[in-house]
């Protein structure tokens, strides 16, 4: 059985965090949770610590949300700042840098060269606009794999769909994605 898909607008999800819903913080996790472990992840590069940076950006929306103001971006693009901001915090605190002081030059070097490399971040080009375009089943794949951080084995068993269609949904996703963006 597929569970019920449950959407709230982003204004109306706003106004309720605004007023300390409890039931918007919780559809708020289930929907940018993994988006937001990513960009963490993509940062701390260690499990452990991504998941309580990511507690602690989850406490911190709950508490500064009256700090969000939708006229100076979107909702993703905010959470995306806070998390990425918390992430570079833990990466300057003592517990990580103590860590980095102990690891093996050859990690260093590693470190080095992936914080120079240059990633394009989803909020910055309209993500959420441009999946509307997908066909339903398409979208839900691009968003549980990619948003939600779902691998491709847990999105088919989860949701009792077969490896091969999801396998396939992604491709033709991404063959009109490449077209639309060019």
């Amino acid at each position: 059985m597929k569970p019920v898909k449950v959407y709230i607008e982003e204004k109306d999800l706003v106004a309720r965090l605004q007023a300390k819903d409890r039931s918007a913080l919780e559809y708020l996790y289930d929907h940018y949770s993994g988006a937001l472990y990513g960009v963490i992840f993509r940062i701390l590069k260690k499990e452990e610590i991504a998941e309580e940076v990511l507690h602690d950006v989850f406490l911190k929306i709950w508490d500064k949300f009256d700090a969000y103001d939708a006229s100076k971006g979107k909702l993703f693009t905010w959470l995306v700042n806070i998390a990425r901001n918390q992430a570079i915090d833990k990466t300057r605190s003592k517990e990580i840098s103590k860590d980095r002081k102990t690891s093996d030059i050859e990690n260093v070097v590693s470190r080095i060269e992936k914080e120079e490399y240059s990633e394009q971040r989803i909020e910055d080009i309209g993500v959420k606009e441009i999946l509307n375009d997908l066909p339903e089943e398409q979208r839900f794949v691009v968003e549980y794999l990619y948003l939600k951080g779902y691998t491709q084995s847990e999105l088919a068993e989860e949701f009792n769909i077969p490896l091969g269609t999801v396998k396939t949904r992604l491709r033709l996703a991404m063959q009109q994605l490449r077209t639309t963006l060019k």
